[in-house]
């Protein structure tokens, strides 16, 4: 049996990075996001979002890659919030997203980071932070 713990955050945003989040939307979405991956066996350790994007900390499954997790968790919850017209308009993730390993000795950081989502965006924005997380990985962008 293999023994397997690779740990992924993911950022990605809203279409065009369109603030579109509200409250009530959140809870749904979040709530709706950790129930349907579990029905695929996809585990999120942690996630929150804030108006125009999302951060989930994923634990990935021995069969599972970061691009078809990501691809599920996006495709499904944009089309679940259309299906249940909560909201007036199309919900719809943008094609990019950032996903970053982290080791054992990072976990607390990054859930703390995750969880503190609303207050961490009083002092930078989201384009910010974005361009920051790329800078810091060495992620050339063009």
């Amino acid at each position: 049996m293999p023994f397997v713990k690779v740990m992924i955050h993911y950022i990605w945003a809203t279409k065009n990075r369109t603030p579109i989040i509200n409250h009530e939307l959140k809870y749904l979405l979040l709530n709706h996001i950790k129930e349907n991956s579990l029905s695929k066996e996809i585990f999120i350790d942690t996630l929150n979002c804030v108006e125009d994007h999302i951060h989930l900390l994923v634990s990935l499954g021995k069969e599972q890659s970061i691009s078809k997790v990501a691809m599920l968790i996006k495709g499904e919850s944009s089309f679940w919030v259309n299906k249940q017209k909560i909201i007036s308009g199309k919900f719809e993730w943008q094609d990019e997203y950032i996903a970053l390993s982290v080791s054992e000795s990072g976990i607390e950081k990054v859930r703390q980071y995750i969880l503190n989502q609303e207050e961490h965006h009083k002092k930078k924005t989201f384009a910010q932070e974005y361009d920051e997380f790329l800078k810091i990985h060495g992620f050339n962008k063009g």
